[in-house]
C-alpha cells in the first residue's frame, strides 16, 4: 500500500518545514524561482485553453499539471512554506526561530516573484510578436483579468477587499491541502491524484493565489492593461499574501498538527485513567 496514514504524514509535514527553514539561501532562491516560473506557465496554459475552447472547466482541469510538476521536482511555493515552516516552530524543533521562518518566507517570495516575472515577460513577448503588434486574444483576456481583480475590488470598497481576502484564505486552504495530499502517498501516481483535486477546485472557483497573481497582473501591465503596479500591490498581491498565510496555516497546518500529531486521549482512555477497574467493554 502506498497510502501514508495521517499521523505519519503529519510528522512529514513538520520535518519538511524544519528542512526548509535551514535550507541554504542559494537553494531556497533557485527552488522558489523555478516554482514561480512553472506555476506561471501553467496559468498561461490554462487561460489559453479557456480562451481557445471557451471552456473554463477544461482550463481548470489541466492547470494542476504545473503544480504537480513543480512539487515532484522539489521546488517551493510561498503558499506551501506558509503552511509547513510554522509547524517546525510550533513543535519547538531545535534551532527553528521566528526569524528563520521569516527568512524562508522572504526568500521564497523573492524567488517566486522573479520566476513568475520571467514567464510574464516571455509570454508577453509571444502574445505581441515581440511587442510589435497588439496583444492577441489570450493577452486581451489576461489584461481584463488583471483589471477586474484589482480595480474591480477597489471600486467595490470594503466589500471588495473582504471578498479578496476570503478568496485568498480559501485558495491556500485548497493549495496547502494539495501539498499535504502529496505526502499521503509514496507513489508518483498517488501524489499526482492527491494534488490534482484541490488545485482544480481553487482554480475553477477563481480563488486568489499570490504566486499565480505574480504572473497574471504583471503580464497585464506589460501588455498595457488599465491598472498600475500600485493597484496590483495594494488591491491584490499584499492582501492575497496575508489571506494565503491565514488559510494555509489555520485550515491545514494547525488543524492537522492539532488532531493528528498532538492527539488528545480518547474518551475511553480518559475514562479508564479515572477508573482503571473499568474495562473497555463496560
Amino acid at each position: 500500500m502506498s497510502y501514508v496514514a495521517p499521523e505519519d504524514f503529519a510528522k512529514k509535514m513538520i520535518d519538511a518545514g524544519e528542512a526548509k527553514v535551514f535550507m541554504s539561501t542559494k537553494d531556497t532562491l533557485i527552488r522558489a524561482y523555478m516554482a514561480g516560473a512553472i506555476l506561471a506557465l501553467a496559468a498561461a496554459f490554462a487561460v489559453t485553453i479557456a480562451v481557445n475552447t471557451g471552456n473554463l472547466l477544461l482550463g481548470a482541469l489541466l492547470f494542476p499539471v504545473g503544480f504537480c510538476t513543480l512539487y515532484l521536482l522539489g521546488f517551493d511555493l510561498l503558499t506551501g512554506v506558509f503552511t509547513l515552516c510554522p509547524l517546525a516552530l510550533l513543535d519547538r524543533r531545535q534551532g527553528v526561530t521566528p526569524r528563520g521562518v521569516l527568512r524562508n518566507w522572504g526568500l521564497v517570495f523573492i524567488g517566486n516573484f522573479a520566476g513568475a516575472m520571467t514567464t510574464a515577460i516571455f509570454m508577453a513577448t509571444t502574445f505581441t510578436m515581440g511587442f510589435t503588434v497588439e496583444p492577441n486574444e489570450v493577452g486581451q483576456r489576461l489584461m481584463a483579468i488583471g483589471h477586474d481583480r484589482t480595480v474591480g475590488y477597489a471600486e467595490a470598497g470594503a466589500g471588495g477587499m473582504l471578498t479578496l481576502f476570503v478568496r485568498a484564505v480559501m485558495c491556500n486552504w485548497m493549495v496547502s491541502t494539495g501539498v499535504v495530499a502529496a505526502m499521503m502517498s509514496t507513489s508518483v501516481s498517488g501524489k499526482v491524484i492527491g494534488m490534482w483535486m484541490p488545485i482544480l477546485i481553487f482554480f475553477y472557483l477563481g480563488f486568489e493565489h499570490s504566486i499565480v497573481n505574480m504572473f497574471l497582473f504583471p503580464i497585464g501591465i506589460l501588455l498595457g492593461a488599465d491598472f498600475t503596479w500600485g493597484d496590483y500591490l495594494m488591491f491584490n498581491e499584499l492582501p492575497t499574501v496575508i489571506g494565503n498565510l491565514v488559510g494555509g496555516l489555520t485550515f491545514v497546518g494547525a488543524v492537522i498538527y492539532a488532531t493528528h500529531y498532538k492527539t488528545s486521549p480518547s474518551l475511553r482512555d480518559a475514562r479508564q485513567a479515572i477508573n482503571p477497574a473499568v474495562t473497555p467493554a463496560e
